[in-house]
């Protein structure tokens, strides 16, 4: 799409959100036998060591709907708290 729609000035992007710390995650966690502690493990894996949160992907699409962002096309952003970028080592 991003490259049918160039020419035409149209930007065509996406966001790619990690795990969000959302009601519907909430609603999820709490399904389990311990929510606080399955939280704590969701939040462990991420390299930033807690969960994105609305507002971050909010931000993120701000942004790209920015006009100041009118170079940035044909592109997925990654909002995941570096658990598609980052390789970090085990401790």
């Amino acid at each position: 799409m991003a490259a049918d729609l160039v020419a035409e000035d149209i930007g065509v992007n996406c966001i790619a959100p990690g795990t969000v710390d959302t009601p519907w995650v909430a609603r999820l966690l709490a399904r389990t036998d311990d929510p606080e502690g399955e939280k704590a493990r969701l939040a462990a894996r991420q390299p930033t060591g807690r969960l994105v949160s609305a507002e971050e992907v909010a931000a993120a699409v701000a942004y790209l709907a920015d006009p100041a962002a009118g170079a940035t096309t044909g592109m997925s952003l990654a909002v995941d708290g570096g658990m598609s970028g980052l390789r970090l080592p085990r401790a």
